[in-house]
């Protein structure tokens, strides 16, 4: 029971922070204390850094700094990492502060670009940064959801670029998962931001249990005092033992498929029993989804009543109500349609953003109980379920096969349990060879996931910062990103164990000391002998060893031996006792080199990629000295992985005589990315595009040769895997046709097609010479599915 001081001292509080307070009205349930605390700091004009579980309200206090920002005349950006998570946003500020009061911004779609409240993505805010727009006028406060995403070796650094050359005035909300550097982060937020408050939850609203499937028993992962229950072990080894065994050896199949491990419908009919619906299954690839769902369709599956299947079936059309019915066709709608009335879907990259946007919608409203997902659900979009299941906890990363990391699998399973609905959340780890408990556990109770940055500059950050505040001031403002700050941080903790070694060095050498003579040449005399013989002794066990080299080998043996013999120390009664301790003290002197290369390595790190960046583009004549010259002011507008060869290609007039259709299909080369591997080259239009695509190719080699000169590498190989389905579509042919014969989904094909239209856009603002053609060739892209849905890919 509260005594009346705290009663009056709350009370005192909630009159001090007056818009906290009439805020927190506005909803209809009580704030935690980190969303008060949060509120409270922004209320007082400071940053702060809120980091909190998936699901615990982190948004509560973005949307706090968009009424702050409405109650004091000022502009509010809400960014966020991916255009459906914008969307998303923008939609709940909408329903909150009205239409009138809220824009939406994320490249290829702008609505009501001047509002107060402006929703975008964060690459929309730093090429305002970096363009100086007039939109930023008056801005109060930038809140900046999932900022953890400032890890990912893409993107990450236009997070960084934001932070640090945002205006002071402005006050900045980072959103992220929980990380366990917080304070670490927090602290750099602080140098570049001023007064920046940490407010770290670990606690979730909905509480998480955590179990494994093995056989057909759902049990507990952890007992008393977070041991592994024992019955887990138990049943692991009994499975262990059937597989083992030859006849499973021999039919491995009949594992993965029989009574061992229950099949996908039968893990769905088992939550559905235990009243653990609606479940997401994550599952770490496109096809294994889209698999799934159609093994899920064939055991006869059904999820849903009479009334249900109505209303699912008025949405899914509502979506897809302007899509050509012969797309529809080679969408595989009725299939989908089918799945959805069942209540099943799949969720990844790979579909349609229309249907997408439905399987979301649905599945927010209840009426889908069974998802399949790829891991891109779990990054920001509000689709919480009661139940996660992972069936691996290996993924692919684009590289190779790759653990599951802790933060990943807190993120995942994160999406368990929707506060106001369900007393609890469930993740379920589907037991088979290669997922075991031990991992499972690991996994589950490990806290340890720091935020590691990923920033590098890139040549049109370069061009870019030089405009703004020359070379000097430009390369200062890169020491101050988090990459250097961490950076710096470790050259303090290897300066103090180099500090450390010196003194026990001069301790040792100290204690070392002859009365006879200098102890360190004679140490160094040992050594030399040693590293010769060993080096004497490698060669000689190697067929054709020079016999002279060998003889002169031996003869400068002979020669080191005298010489010890010979020094005053040999006849130290105490020489053993020196040696070993000359001997630590080189080891540590050694350790001491190892250790001033990684400091040496850490040291200006960011600062000397940018001086690397600008020599090259100082030879090519885009900078000179601390200004910019003409071709640079192409470059400040191309922002793409491959900037500077798509600049190199417009300054060398490629693109001058190729057709609109022509242009895209060469440019497409330049940002298109196969998701794997070709066997065959892909095919590429004859004639003009085949000329400039060699053209295109000849200019990388010459990039990829002055880069290495510079110790830079930035520029992709082209990529040719979209240049004739993009000129295909770009001439009128269907999306049956277009996609026939190739491996790339609908949902890739969308995206592609939109990176390449938001590419044209740069250009044609780059080169005005090349707008008309630009204009056209966006023009001829934008239609049909692309069409749809335009903000949502």
């Amino acid at each position: 029971m509260t005594t009346p001081a705290a009663r009056f001292a709350e009370s005192s509080l909630k009159r001090s922070f007056a818009l906290t307070t009439e805020f927190s009205k506005t909803f209809d349930f009580p704030f935690d204390p980190f969303q008060v605390q949060a509120c409270r700091a922004v209320e007082e004009g400071k940053g702060v850094l809120v980091a909190a579980p998936t699901g615990a309200g982190k948004t509560v206090i973005g949307e706090f700094a968009a009424y702050m920002a409405l109650k004091s005349g000022r502009k509010c950006f809400y960014t966020t990492p991916i255009k459906a998570l914008s969307n998303q946003k923008y939609q709940e500020f909408v329903a909150k502060f009205g239409e009138e009061r809220v824009g939406l911004l994320t490249g290829d779609t702008s609505i009501n670009g001047d509002a107060d409240i402006l929703v975008m993505t964060t690459e929309v805010l730093r090429n305002m940064l970096y363009a100086g727009s007039t939109t930023l006028n008056s801005l109060g406060f930038v809140v900046m959801d999932e900022v953890h995403y400032l890890a990912d070796k893409f993107r990450g650094a236009v997070w960084e670029e934001v932070l640090i050359h945002l205006m002071e005035s402005v006050q900045v909300i980072s959103l992220s998962a929980t990380v366990s550097n917080a304070e670490e982060f927090g602290e750099w937020l602080q140098t570049i931001r001023g007064d920046t408050e940490v407010i770290v939850s670990e606690s979730r609203p909905v509480p998480l249990y955590q179990h494994v499937l093995i056989d057909n028993g759902l049990i507990d992962l952890f007992v008393e005092n977070g041991r592994v229950n024992p019955e887990i072990l138990r049943r692991e080894r009994e499975a262990l033992r059937r597989v083992r065994s030859p006849k499973e050896r021999g039919n491995r199949r009949e594992w993965n498929e029989g009574g061992h491990r229950l099949s996908r419908a039968e893990v769905v009919e088992k939550l559905q029993r235990e009243n653990m619906l609606p479940a997401i299954t994550f599952i770490f690839s496109r096809l294994g989804c889209d698999s799934a769902v159609r093994q899920c369709l064939a055991s006869g599956l059904r999820l849903t009543t009479t009334e249900e299947r109505a209303e699912i079936r008025t949405t899914a059309l509502k979506y897809t109500e302007n899509i050509a019915s012969e797309d529809l066709e080679t969408l595989g709608f009725s299939e989908w349609l089918s799945a959805l009335e069942r209540g099943i879907a799949a969720h990844h990259a790979g579909l349609l953003p229309s249907f997408k946007s439905a399987v979301e919608d649905l599945f927010q409203k209840g009426l889908l109980k069974a998802i399949f997902a790829t891991e891109t659900l779990a990054l920001g979009i509000n689709m919480p379920a009661r139940t996660v299941v992972l069936e691996k906890l290996v993924k692919w990363n684009g590289e190779a096969h790759v653990p599951v990391t802790p933060g990943e699998y807190t993120q995942l399973t994160g999406r368990a349990g929707r506060r106001g609905i369900d007393i609890e959340g469930n993740a379920v780890v589907q037991w088979s060879p290669t997922v075991d408990s031990a991992t499972a556990a690991g996994l589950a109770s490990t806290r340890t996931y720091p935020l590691r940055s990923s920033f590098t500059p890139t040549y049109n950050m370069a061009i870019n910062l030089i405009s703004r505040f020359g070379r000097e001031r430009a390369r200062g403002s890169l020491e101050s990103s988090f990459a250097q700050f961490q950076a710096d941080r470790a050259v303090v903790g290897l300066s103090r164990q180099i500090h450390k070694n010196e003194s026990a060095i001069a301790e040792f050498l100290d204690n070392a000391q002859c009365h006879l003579g200098d102890f360190e040449q004679y140490a160094s005399i040992r050594r030399e002998i040693k590293a010769t013989e060993t080096l004497l002794s490698h060669r000689q066990a190697k067929r054709g060893f020079d016999p002279r080299q060998r003889a002169h080998m031996e003869s400068e043996l002979v020669g080191l031996r005298k010489g010890l013999r010979g020094h005053p120390c040999h006849a130290c009664s105490d020489r053993e006792t020196h040696a070993r301790l000359a001997e630590r003290a080189d080891r540590l002197s050694r350790e001491n080199v190892g250790l001033l290369s990684r400091v040496e390595n850490r040291t200006h790190v960011i600062a000397r990629t940018f001086d690397h960046i600008c020599d090259v583009l100082t030879e090519l004549s885009y900078i000179e000295g601390e200004k910019t010259l003409p071709q640079g002011q192409i470059l400040a507008k191309i922002y793409t992985e491959s900037d500077l060869l798509l600049s190199e290609a417009i300054r060398e007039d490629l693109f001058d005589h190729l057709s609109a259709s022509e242009l895209l299909s060469a440019v497409s080369s330049v940002i298109f990315q196969a998701r794997s591997s070709q066997n065959q080259a892909p095919r590429i239009p004859t004639g003009n595009v085949q000329s400039a695509l060699a053209e295109i190719i000849r200019l990388w080699a010459k990039l990829e040769v002055i880069e290495k000169a510079h110790q830079v590498t930035t520029q992709r190989e082209p990529d040719f895997g979209f240049c004739w389905i993009s000129f295909r579509w770009a001439n009128g042919h269907s999306l049956q046709s277009v996609l026939k014969d190739s491996d790339l989904s609908v949902g890739d094909f969308v995206r592609s097609t939109k990176q390449l239209i938001d590419l044209l856009q740069q250009i044609s603002v780059a080169s005005e010479k090349l707008r008309p053609k630009c204009l056209e060739a966006m023009k001829k892209l934008d239609r049909g599915v692309v069409a749809y849905f335009a903000g949502e890919v």
